[in-house]
């Protein structure tokens, strides 16, 4: 079995001078870096949590890296299966629920992939691949809810090919 191995940072920039002295004097914002990482991500908490909804926050990093990864399989395995894709997109959805002690936990989220095949033949091998790629994801094999997938796999003629 490999081990992989990964590191983030993740410094906090909310100190708006009177650190956390109570729950409304500091900001959520904060960035996250990788080692060698040009772009930090900048993030902070949801705007339902006193968060800046001009950044991301965990949640939604959450599901982006489910997403990401479903398609990074994804493209993979079609690679490999002789499915020709060219062009992908996804917008997925989540819900998390909140308890009553302000706890949460994300209950399911759903990965929508738009996807175009080069050829028409190609179409249900496309469709297919999308459970063989929800298997093999790390992240969704790391998640203690469902991760569903509604995926569109279409042909779409090229304009070069009349």
């Amino acid at each position: 079995m490999k081990e992989h191995s990964y590191i983030t940072d993740l410094r906090w920039t909310g100190n708006q001078g009177e650190g956390t002295l109570n729950y409304q004097v500091y900001a959520r914002d904060h960035e996250i870096s990788i080692q060698g990482g040009i772009h930090p991500i900048f993030g902070s908490s949801d705007p339902a949590f006193r968060g800046d909804p001009a950044k991301y926050n965990p949640e939604e990093l959450l599901l982006a890296s489910l997403s990401a990864c479903h398609m990074l399989w994804y493209l993979h395995l079609c690679s490999v299966n002789g499915v020709n894709v060219v062009d992908y997109q996804d917008s997925a959805t989540a819900t998390m629920v909140e308890d009553e002690t302000g706890s949460g936990r994300f209950t399911l989220a759903t990965l929508q992939p738009k996807v175009v095949v080069s050829e028409e033949n190609m179409v249900g091998q496309a469709q297919a691949l999308h459970a063989e790629a929800g298997r093999k994801c790390f992240i969704a094999n790391s998640v203690n809810f469902p991760v569903r997938h509604r995926s569109d796999c279409v042909y779409v003629e090229s304009p070069d090919k009349h």
